[in-house]
This record gives structure tokens, sequence and C-alpha cells, in this order.
């Protein structure tokens, strides 16, 4: 009789163990998903905030596209919904005809009908008017399978660009699309930034990531904005591969590495079967959950994660416990820390799941003594989360800019030739300065401010 009671009471435990574990479990999925729409939201404003970002509505953002834009947009959608029907009017017939009869022999074939009534699309007049290609496309978007877009990607001097994005374009083709809009010059440092106003935070998207998969992560009335600014550490690891890789070295001999030493790094550290993590180590401040509370402790990063030395314990390998893995979060900059959460300093960063676009226990706070341990450590994260396809990311870069600076360069012959030297015309203006092979030109082109100071950009 005892030994049931005994068995009751273990029974009885390991239900409240399993019921806390999915309480756990639930709480997790629910901070790191996207917040759920309240009841009384319309499911039409619902669709339309999938087709636009940075917007208040569909119109709005249809509208805002160049007229090319707009025109390729009802193209597209035009060609995909006689590509719908088509495949839908083929399943049908192979249906029907798996099930009817044999057909009987005769002398004579119908002629094949053609794209248009198998389709059966209208026969009306072509819009005209930008309301009317406007309206067109809202029609076809709402009807069509989403696979667009259209993003208001903001300048640094407030003023904004607007796009239509693909679902299978990458950051890299979106900022050559830009490039082509602004007639700024085509310098690796350019980047696509994330901008969250409520957790004062930044991140510059990888020129391998797709916008439009990064996007979807945002909550439907997220303020976060995109921006198409100049981050000269955008590839800070490979310009200038010593700080990362010879950092234990004084900073004075960073400056005098010569081109060669710099090559050898790389070639050892990234062309090689797996990329070489940084292997950095240091104290950083950590912030302890729901507190404004901030205590030293010693980090090492390595290929699969960060870890760090818990209080007590001493810096052998064996006491190292993993702080975060990088598979599923991403590393942000953070804007005013020091007075938002009383940190020690302005120099931190954060590592947190993409979805979370709020306050959340789930978010890990890192503070640095100063702006250059927060490069170093960013950078190397970004290394060690990346790995080859970072590297990739930067040759083509650098092959952008390459021929960007081909181009100029036989502009400015031709520009030579047609005015011989002694003749000068009120036409002629100075060419952007054409930048070096080594460092790329950080100046911004003429038609950009640059970045409002008092932020710190890696």
């Amino acid at each position: 009789m005892l030994s049931g009671v005994e068995d009751t009471e273990k029974m009885d435990n390991i239900d409240a163990m399993f019921t806390h574990l999915l309480g756990e479990i639930d709480h997790l999925s629910q901070s790191l998903s996207p917040e759920a729409d309240p009841p009384e939201v319309d499911p039409a404003s619902l669709k339309e905030s999938t087709f636009s970002i940075g917007f208040t509505n569909l119109y709005e953002s249809l509208n805002e596209l160049e007229d090319h834009d707009l025109d390729a947009l009802v193209a597209d959608l035009g060609s995909r919904s006689t590509q719908q029907g088509l495949c839908a009017e083929q399943q049908s017939s192979s249906v029907q005809h798996r099930h009817a009869p044999p057909p009987a022999v005769t002398q004579h074939s119908e002629a094949p009908p053609n794209r248009a009534e198998l389709s059966g699309a209208p026969q009306t007049r072509q819009p005209q008017t930008k309301g009317e290609r406007v309206k067109l496309a809202l029609e076809k978007l709402k009807e069509a399978k989403v696979t667009k877009l259209i993003v208001k990607v903001m300048m640094s001097d407030d003023s904004s660009k607007t796009l239509m994005v693909d679902e299978r374009q990458t950051v890299r083709e979106v900022l050559d699309k830009l490039f082509e809009k602004t007639h700024c010059d085509c310098s690796i440092h350019w980047s696509l930034c994330e901008n969250n106003p409520e957790l004062l935070i930044e991140r510059g998207f990888e020129d391998h990531e797709s916008l439009v998969e990064l996007l979807s992560s945002w909550t439907r009335h997220s303020e976060n904005k995109i921006y198409f600014v100049s981050r000269p550490q955008k590839y800070v690891m490979f310009t200038d591969p010593q700080i990362f890789y010879m950092w234990k070295k004084k900073r004075s001999v960073f400056s005098g590495t010569d081109e060669m030493t710099k090559q050898l790094l790389i070639k050892e550290h990234f062309e090689g079967t797996t990329v070489i993590t940084p292997n950095i180590e240091g104290s950083l401040y950590l912030k302890e959950n729901g507190k404004k509370v901030w205590k030293p402790r010693y980090f090492v990063l390595r290929a699969s994660g960060i870890y760090y030395v818990p209080k007590g314990k001493t810096k052998s390998s064996s006491d190292l416990t993993c702080f975060a893995t990088f598979e599923k979060v991403n590393i942000y900059i953070t804007f005013n820390y020091k007075q938002k959460y009383r940190a020690p300093t302005n120099f931190c960063f954060m590592l947190k799941h993409p979805c979370i676009q709020k306050e959340s226990e789930h978010i890990k706070f890192l503070c640095c003594d100063d702006e250059h341990t927060l490069l170093l450590w960013v950078n190397s994260i970004r290394i060690a989360k990346y790995g080859t396809a970072l590297y990739k990311n930067y040759q083509a870069a650098v092959s952008k800019a390459s021929t960007w600076q081909l181009m100029q360069s036989a502009a400015q012959k031709d520009r030579s030739k047609s005015h011989p030297i002694g003749i000068s015309t009120q036409r002629d203006l100075p060419l952007p300065k054409i930048p070096d092979d080594e460092g790329f030109s950080q100046e911004s082109p003429p038609d950009f401010i640059p970045p409002p100071p008092g932020h710190t950009h890696i």
C-alpha cells in the first residue's frame, strides 16, 4: 500500500515538472513570435500590410513608385496571373481526361485556343493614367500570391526612395538598384541598415540575405525603418584583418601593417576549407535580466558561440559557460544605453532573435569599455556567424566598386577628348572622386548629407 502512495507521488511530481516545462516552452515561443493581432483588426488592412513597408497603406506605397517600376509590377503580375490560369486549366483538363471515355477519332482537329481564352482574361482597354495603373496593380496584388514588397528606404538626409523588392532578391541586388536610383558611387561601404527606435538599436543587413525575408520578421505596427547609408567599418575585417588576427599586439603595430601581410592574413583565415574565427577574449559588462545592473565577466569568442566565466570560477576552459550561440540570433549596435539602461559606457551591443521587436528577457546585452573593443567584438561575431558568405559578399562589393571606377575613368577620358585643353564650358563639372584600390573613397555623393553625429556606426 505504501509503495502505491510513493508511486502516486512520483507521478504527481513528474506531471508537475512536465506542466512547468510546457509552460516555459509556451512562454518562450510567444516571445520569439510576432505579436498577435488584436481581434478588432480588419483582415483587409492586415493583408495590405504584407505588400508594403514604411507606408500607412498599400495605395500610398503604389502611388510612390516611379512610373516604370509601376508598369513593371503590373506587367509581372499580369504574366503571373496568366501562368496560374494556364496551370489551373491544364490540371483541370488532366483530371477530366483521366476520368472521361476516350475521344472518338476525327479527321480534323480544332484550332488551339489562344492564351487570353485559356486564362479567361477579359479584353479591356489598357490603363492610361497613373491612378488607373495603381488601381489595376492594387486589384492584381490582392488576387495574386504575394512575392513582392514595396519598400520605403530612408536616406541620411531624411529623404526617401521607394523600391519594389522581389522575394528572390538579395540585399546586394537591392543595393545595386539604389546605386542606379541615387547615382552615387558604388563604394563597398554602402549598407542597408535596420533601425528600431523602440529598442534604440541598428543592424546592417548582410549582402547575401533576402530583404523580404528580413522584413517579414517585423511586427505589423512596427516603426522600424530601413536606411541607405555609408558604414566605413562594414568590411573592416578584410581591409584591416590585422585588427582581428593580431589583436593582442599594440595598436601602433596595426597602422604599420603592409598590404602583403594583410593579403596573407586574409588567405590564411578566409580562403581555406573553413573560415577561422578570431580568438577574441576579454572583460565585458553583462546586464542582468530584468535589472539595470551591469556586472563584469570574462568572455571568450569561439566559432560555436560566446562563452564566459561565471562568478567565482577560473579562466580555464573547463569553467567556461555558453552565453549564446549564433544560429538564431543577430547582433545589433545600440544607441544611448548609458542613459536608457545605466550602462557603464555607450559602447554596447545586443544579441537577440530577429522576431523580438520590443523589450524581452530573452535579449542579451553586453557593454564594452571603448569603441575599439566594440568594433573588435561585433565584427568578430559577424565572422563567426556568417563565415564564407561574408567573404563572398566582400568580393562582390569590391568587384562592383572596381567596375564603377573603370566606368568613371572611361567617362573622364571621353570628356577630355570632347573638350580639348584650354577650352572650357559651363557644363564642365568635376567628377566624383575615384576611390583608390586599397580603401575606396569614403566621401558621400553630393546629394547625400552625412549621418547625424552622436551615433556609433560599426
